[in-house]
């Protein structure tokens, strides 16, 4: 059976010059003028639009000012991560004093501003807590906060439920009444809009001026802001692909934090030709690690560290944990389809969701293999651990047109004793529940996804920009293309299909599909390769011509560049 492919809509042409090939790649992202492309920072969307946002720079100014403690409560992934590390970075520069932070491990406190992780902070003294990546959900926390007498900042963009906390300020684009045009922040985003209008703030007060030092150029931590942004996940509407291009150039430059130039080094990436991708599927997994099995602090004083001696053997141990990470996942991966294939699960005709718990999986990783298995049958997923004797923790993934956070709303309205706790976005969450609950949730999660499904496309379905003649199959395009977006989630990188002669195919690694292809009428032979393939399936000698949907790279080896196709789908030509 061949692929599923289906051509992308193209949106209107426009009167820009570039490759035509290009331009049907933006038109394909629904991108109607040039001014949707523009990547400069003048672009950016203001703070003033953020609701919160110079209610919350008031109070921190205060504080700063009167050289109060501040605490950063952050959360235990990549966006909480870079988010935490940009506070501290960008408070210390404006002249606060005391400033530290906390990162609830996800095996002792759970996630976020918990009562718990409060109870620690007020240990310290802080009369301000400012939370990053977390907080809108967090009721009880903020509550617990306010009556032992100190005020709390909430900084997050995970959707609301029906009330918000009782915070003394609220920044989060997704907050009801906030007209910021980009609902798409990460956290690292909201945080960063936060200390441009701490600045703006202390600057109007004369703070800078008084201390006879400039006010910092905010500017330099863009290369945390992008990280956070793609490791996260969160759609690349203009205002993010602007964010993360320019973190990018500063990265290519080498003008980065020394954490950032050392988590490159140990994977062996070379900072001028990173593009975004690299970002998540580079240094992501090593900043997520450090929170999955040990403490997100391992990621934190990375990222902050000045010293790049110090970076390097930070970088190194998240490096290891990533190591140890692989290993975990691939044991619970395997369980996890051993427990499927016990229940006969069809990949062709998969159920409507796939729920796993098993007693044996490991907290820190149940968010990777939810994913990995996501993407493997095309259904949301959803993959638990157990917390404690009663409770059972899991992680949630999904397929585009499936909202999971909605899902688990209608699920916990609908049955308001059925789920302890709940929170997250449109692709990914997070959830609690007793483990006696978790037939029942199973049948209403799974009735609800079902409807869900029955409003958008088979999600087996690929959407291609379209076959490549032979003349434009060239490294030249490979290039442009690769200078271009930056592309991520919501605004995907491009890929093609096409039919070629399979001329050459081995297994390198343990499950990757090197291949040399020929192009059925120029004949021009090309490199390709296939992650993570079925080694029941491929190599197979029978196949003389395959149908792919693919990616263009460009190849780096010793010194020279070549084209190779990224393939992404392949199947035997019909």
């Amino acid at each position: 059976m061949g692929l599923h492919i289906r051509r992308r809509p193209l949106s209107d042409t426009f009167d820009t010059a570039m490759h035509p090939v290009l331009e049907r790649v933006y038109r394909g992202r629904h991108i109607q003028s040039a001014a949707q492309l523009s990547i400069g920072a003048r672009d950016l969307l203001h703070y003033r639009d953020l609701l919160g946002c110079e209610q919350a720079a008031m109070r921190i100014a205060t504080a700063i000012i009167a050289h109060q403690p501040i605490t950063i409560i952050g959360d235990f992934d990549a966006d909480g991560a870079t988010s935490t590390a940009l506070c501290l970075l960008a408070l210390r520069e404006m002249g606060a004093d005391e400033v530290d932070y906390l990162v609830p491990n996800r095996f002792d406190f759970g996630y976020g501003l918990s009562p718990e992780i409060v109870e620690v902070a007020a240990e310290r003294g802080t009369p301000l807590i400012i939370t990053v990546d977390n907080g809108i959900s967090c009721h009880a926390g903020v509550e617990r906060a306010n009556a032992l007498g100190m005020e709390v900042i909430v900084t997050d963009h995970h959707l609301p439920g029906d009330k918000l906390p009782p915070a003394a300020a609220i920044v989060n684009p997704n907050q009801p009444a906030c007209t910021f045009a980009s609902k798409n922040l990460a956290g690292v985003g909201v945080a960063f809009y936060l200390m441009l209008a701490l600045r703006a703030e202390l600057e109007s007060r004369g703070w800078f001026t008084e201390r006879g030092v400039g006010a910092p150029n905010l500017a330099n931590l863009l290369d945390i802001v992008a990280v956070g942004t793609v490791a996260d996940v969160v759609v690349l509407d203009q205002n993010n692909r602007i964010l993360v291009h320019q973190g990018l150039q500063r990265i290519r430059a080498g003008r980065c934090r020394p954490g950032i130039t050392a988590l490159l080094e140990v994977a062996q990436r070379h900072a001028s030709r990173l593009t975004a991708a690299d970002l998540g599927f580079v240094i992501g997994p090593r900043l997520n690690a450090a929170g999955r099995l040990d403490d997100m602090a391992a990621g934190i004083e990375c990222l902050v560290c000045n010293d790049p001696m110090e970076a390097r053997a930070r970088a190194t141990e998240l490096d290891r944990l990533n190591q140890q990470r692989r290993t975990i996942e691939q044991e619970m991966k395997q369980q996890a389809q051993e427990t499927l294939a016990s229940v006969q699960l069809d990949s062709s005709a998969p159920p409507d969701a796939i729920v796993l718990f098993d007693e044996q999986f490991h907290q820190g990783v149940i968010g990777i293999v939810a994913g990995r298995l996501k993407d493997e049958y095309k259904r949301p997923t959803i993959v638990f651990a157990r917390q404690d004797e009663a409770i059972i923790k899991g992680s949630a993934r999904s397929i585009s047109g499936v909202h999971i956070r909605d899902i688990l709303e209608a699920v916990s309205t609908a049955n308001p004793d059925l789920i302890e706790k709940f929170g997250g976005h449109a692709a990914a969450a997070g959830l609690s529940l007793r483990a006696e609950n978790l037939p029942a949730f199973t049948e209403q999660f799974t009735r609800n996804v079902k409807a869900a499904l029955a409003d958008i496309d088979d999600p087996n379905v690929i959407l291609s920009d379209g076959e490549l003649a032979a003349e434009v199959l060239d490294l030249p395009l490979a290039q442009t293309l690769r200078q271009a977006g930056p592309f991520g989630q919501g605004f995907q990188p491009p890929l093609f299909d096409g039919t070629f002669n399979l001329v050459q195919q081995r297994i390198v690694g343990e499950r990757h599909l090197k291949m040399v292809l020929a192009h059925p009428q120029s004949g021009e032979e090309f490199d390709a390769i296939a992650f993570n393939i079925d080694p029941e399936v491929w190599p197979d000698n029978r196949v003389k011509q395959v149908q792919l949907a693919y990616q263009l790279d460009v190849n780096y080896f010793r010194g020279r560049e070549s084209l190779q196709l990224l393939v992404e789908a392949l199947a035997p030509a019909d």
